[in-house]
């Protein structure tokens, strides 16, 4: 885990990295395993009160590791350990799949979490951002829900987030698109809690403040919060129902193999 997600605990403060900096910490197999195996250690660890969360080097998180796509474009498979064998719709972690427990084990987690974000959030890492209680952003944070450059829907647990964050008609506006917006479109959207030129030492500093408040009270309030969401257990299944359909699809290699080649993809009609 240690070569992919660092994890340093004082003062009541769980700080989080994202160490694999000169991969923009994409997400890679390793990646997924060891975001899961964090949630996993972290929901043990008595003396956590928060939990901050970012990315080393140029980026939080630039989304799936490229050389999965490169794979998809050769013989399918959905990027997570397993490949094309593993069955998206089988629930590994309570109403979550694998990949999607990679995201959703933050919300899972009973104390707070803070998501500090530069540089890049895109895909799988936007989603990942998603799993914290709050996301501080540098001023010139780049987001985007990209999966459909990639012929995909969103499949790590982001959808029933968003869902109570972004107003429906900006919700399928960025789904059915995947452009770039910036971090001020993000807080317009209600997707940044704020903007703030170092959100690492911004998050830190609300991290202090969260870890010195009773932590029974604390973690009520989180269990409390939880609770005002729906149920997410239909839309983590949706998700992992209608990307299992796409993976492999003539036009999602067409959409894979097209990007991969720098040129236009070439579409089959459906009706």
């Amino acid at each position: 885990m240690e070569d992919r997600v660092s994890i340093s605990i004082s003062d009541g403060i769980a700080d989080v990295r994202l160490v694999r900096a000169d991969k923009m910490n994409a997400l890679d197999a390793a990646m997924f395993s060891a975001l899961v195996a964090a949630t996993e250690r972290l929901s043990r660890e008595k003396g956590v009160r928060v939990v901050v969360l970012s990315g080393e080097g140029r980026a939080f998180c630039a989304g799936l590791d490229m050389g999965r796509f490169a794979a998809m474009k050769e013989k399918g498979g959905n990027g997570v350990p397993g490949g094309e064998n593993r069955d998206l719709t089988v629930r590994t972690h309570g109403k979550a799949n694998f990949a999607q427990q990679a995201v959703w084990g933050w919300r899972q987690l009973p104390v707070p979490v803070i998501a500090a974000i530069h540089g890049v959030a895109f895909g799988g890492g936007f989603q990942l951002a998603l799993g914290a209680d709050m996301r501080f952003l540098s001023p010139d944070t780049r987001m985007s829900i990209m999966e459909i450059k990639w012929g995909l829907v969103p499949d790590m647990a982001g959808t029933p987030i968003l869902a109570s964050l972004v107003r429906d008609d900006i919700l399928r506006e960025l789904t059915y698109t995947g452009r770039i917006f910036s971090a001020q479109e993000a807080q317009a959207y209600g997707l940044a809690t704020r903007i703030c030129d170092d959100p690492r030492a911004a998050a830190l500093e609300v991290a202090r403040e969260i870890a010195g408040k009773s932590p029974d009270a604390i973690r009520a309030a989180k269990r409390m919060l939880n609770n005002l969401s729906v149920d997410p257990g239909p839309a983590l299944l949706a998700e992992s129902v209608e990307q299992q359909k796409l993976i492999g699809s003539p036009n999602q290699t067409e959409s894979v193999r097209a990007n991969l080649d720098k040129r236009a993809p070439k579409f089959a009609d459906v009706g």
